[in-house]
């Protein structure tokens, strides 16, 4: 059954070398097995046909029966556009191709009935289908009958091989004409029975041909638990490796170096959450087994004080510590403020970035080395080969989800045994993804502000008020306030960005002018060394207003900033929207968000405002922008692969999400090794998983 499934994909009856490639390049289809697992993401009735008068923009598709009156080309010296002219009797509708135009000319003939199925959208106020799916309703085919039909996701490159989502149903159809009469089942029957799950052969191709909506609902329940159990089986199997297999330094004390900091230098008493945090990493730490912990945290919550205080316990033991941060401004701002915490004792504290000086560098790297440096804070810098420690007993990584895996995993090879590793963000996950993206981690939330914050009042304005919200400003600065003006840089590249960021600066200027007010400007393209300069003025108050890009959605902290406008709020999604509010209510007076926008929103956007003017909770910021954007753009996963579903939805399948993990930490319990005779098929699954994938096991 195996080798049947893993046949290259051009051995396909009606795929051939030249599809098969188009297959491979655009939609990543190898094999026969990837061709059965590319499930449509939405379903359509093919057993209605409706009329042309009935046609609306609410339908996603729709399916007409009628006759092509009048066939147009349009082009001068090669055709551009293709239309034809299709008719029911209660109207008609214009049927438009803009290519493989050749062959549709061929095909189309006046005077005959078709049936079309396709998108209806509006144009000049009239409606028509753009690359509609055609077929003489004489000749209708079985594959494009039925009650539910499956929408395939494909390319436009596909399309023009005849690939497109008929053509996908097609070669399915192929395919599992040739499958024998039962798929070797991947899941133990104790599994199947407890979860009243269908087979996994009836599940493959319900959920490509379904006989009803219950047959289809059941094999979409079925394939997804799968997908989730999968995961979880090998995140929760890579914990317990890690566990077994890896020791950790074992942080044995607590001594003079946290005591002294703790009772005598620390500016401010911890919240409870700060405390339990510590406690949990004090567990952790004195273990004896390696400590991989998330530590999540709204920004302006304290994690940046709780890595320090696990870094002195890393000191007290006689270990090193290094703390990675995505940016140089953010690295910069851990190492100012650390610094400035540490002034009164004789830890030593350097900074490795992109820019050090090779000077400098080569005294850091010998004081690394020979273990006369204890901390070191940095950006990607430290992951290069010539960075070595002496004793490196803690890691700690901040908005983690900006490094990749690979990139992550070279800090494991400073040191023979394995370093703690502590991993912050302040970017609120929800917990559907949390159990996903870091089911492998223990978890600890740092849910309360420090005492003395006021809540960020939130306000939502449109371009016409911007006189009235800039005469705010006015009033905010008479006080002796600071103010952050962001523009949506979005990428750096962007010329058409950079121009409006320049443009904004330039009006800023002219609208609060010298010598009154003096006005910083922040941004990706420029100089380390001039950003910095830039952002010493702000911090010191030698300038009123800071006017940036999202360069400073993490990594800046300005007690006396206390308004943070975001120009063309509506570009940005809404996790970048928390962060970037999150600049300002760092000191104790009350604090300003206002989001400035166009009139003309979208619904998505208006959703975006509407949360952000509601609440200041992280998490439910993270929920929602679940459900609007998806995981893999929240957190940034693109590089890690973990987030890459099939089928599964984690903004909708929480509950099969949850009850997927519960099963496989009950599998756990009882067959640890997987080696039960009835979980061999879940064992095998795992091996081939890992042969693709790799074992990221030493990896948070």
């Amino acid at each position: 059954m195996a080798h049947y499934l893993d046949s290259p994909i051009e051995y396909l009856k009606g795929v051939g070398p030249q599809k098969g490639d188009v297959l491979k390049k655009e939609l990543g289809i190898f094999t026969f097995n990837d061709l059965l697992q590319h499930y449509p993401f939405r379903y359509v009735d093919r057993s209605r046909f409706y009329t042309i008068s009935e046609v609306s923009e609410e339908f996603p598709y729709i399916q007409l029966k009628g006759t092509i009156t009048k066939i147009t080309a349009f082009g001068d010296k090669r055709t551009t556009r293709l239309t034809a002219q299709f008719t029911d009797a209660t109207g008609s509708i214009e049927l438009v191709w803009f290519q493989s135009i050749k062959w549709m000319r061929e095909i189309l003939k006046a005077g005959k009935v078709y049936v079309v199925f396709g998108k209806p959208s509006l144009f000049n106020n009239k409606f028509n289908i753009v690359h509609p799916e055609i077929e003489e309703a004489a000749l209708q085919k079985e594959v494009t009958k039925g009650t539910l039909q499956g929408i395939y996701s494909t390319t436009e490159k596909c399309k023009a091989m005849g690939i497109d989502s008929k053509g996908i149903l097609k070669l399915l159809k192929n395919v599992i004409h040739g499958l024998p009469s039962v798929l070797n089942e991947t899941l133990s029957v104790s599994i199947l029975g407890q979860q009243q799950l269908i087979s996994l052969h009836e599940a493959q191709i319900q959920i490509h041909f379904p006989a009803t909506t219950l047959s289809l609902e059941k094999a979409q329940h079925r394939l997804k638990f799968e997908e989730l159990f999968f995961l979880q089986l090998r995140l929760l199997l890579n914990k317990q490796i890690r566990s077994e297999k890896f020791r950790g330094k074992l942080f044995s004390r607590i001594g003079d170096n946290f005591n002294t900091f703790y009772h005598h230098h620390l500016p401010f008493e911890l919240t409870n959450a700060q405390k339990k945090v510590l406690k949990d990493i004090r567990v952790d730490t004195g273990s004896g087994k390696q400590m991989n912990r998330l530590l999540q945290g709204d920004v302006g919550s304290g994690k940046t004080v709780v890595a320090l205080l696990s870094m002195l316990m890393a000191l007290d033991n006689g270990y090193q510590s290094c703390l990675m941060a995505p940016t140089e401004i953010l690295a910069s701002q851990h190492f100012v403020t650390i610094s400035e915490l540490l002034q009164e004792t004789s830890i030593k504290i350097d900074l490795l970035t992109g820019s050090t000086k090779a000077a400098k560098r080569r005294v850091l790297l010998e004081q690394l080395q020979n273990g006369e440096l204890n901390f070191l804070i940095g950006t990607h810098a430290l992951i290069e080969n010539a960075v070595q420690f002496k004793n490196l007993g803690l890691v700690v990584i901040d908005e983690q989800h900006r490094f990749g895996v690979e990139q992550r995993a070279k800090l494991w090879n400073k040191d023979e045994t394995l370093p703690h590793v502590l991993v912050m963000t302040a970017t609120s996950i929800p917990r559907t993804l949390a159990m996903t993206l870091y089911g492998d981690l223990d978890v600890s939330v740092i849910d309360e502000l420090p005492p003395g914050r006021k809540m960020i009042k939130t306000i939502h304005k449109f371009e016409a008020n911007r006189l009235a919200v800039f005469g705010f400003l006015k009033e905010q600065m008479a006080l002796g306030r600071q103010v952050y003006i962001v523009y949506p840089l979005i990428e750096e590249s962007e010329k058409l960005d950079y121009n409006d960021l320049m443009a904004g600066y330039e009006s800023i200027c002219r609208e609060f002018p010298l010598p009154q007010y003096k006005v910083s400007i922040v941004h990706g393209k420029m100089k380390p060394k001039d950003k910095e300069y830039e952002m010493q003025l702000f911090k010191e108050g030698k300038t009123n207003i800071m006017v940036a890009t999202t360069v400073i959605e993490v990594g800046v902290n300005i007690p006396n900033a206390s308004v943070m406008l975001i120009e063309s709020a509506e570009r940005f999604g809404l996790s970048q929207l928390h962060q970037l509010r999150g600049r300002v209510g760092r000191g104790a007076e009350q604090s300003y968000c206002i989001l400035l926008t166009g009139s003309k929103l979208s619904s998505d956007a208006r959703l975006r405002m509407r949360t952000m003017c509601q609440t200041n909770d992280g998490f439910v910021i993270a929920e929602t922008d679940l459900q609007l954007r998806g995981p893999g753009d929240i957190a940034g996963t693109q590089q890690s692969g973990v987030l890459n579903f099939r089928i599964a939805d984690l903004a909708k399948d929480t509950a099969i999400l949850e009850q997927a993990r519960a099963i496989a930490i009950d599998l756990l319990k009882h067959d640890a090794q997987l080696m039960q005779p009835e979980n061999y098929m879940i064992a095998a699954k795992i091996a081939n998983a890992e042969k693709r994938t790799g074992n990221f096991s030493r990896v948070s």
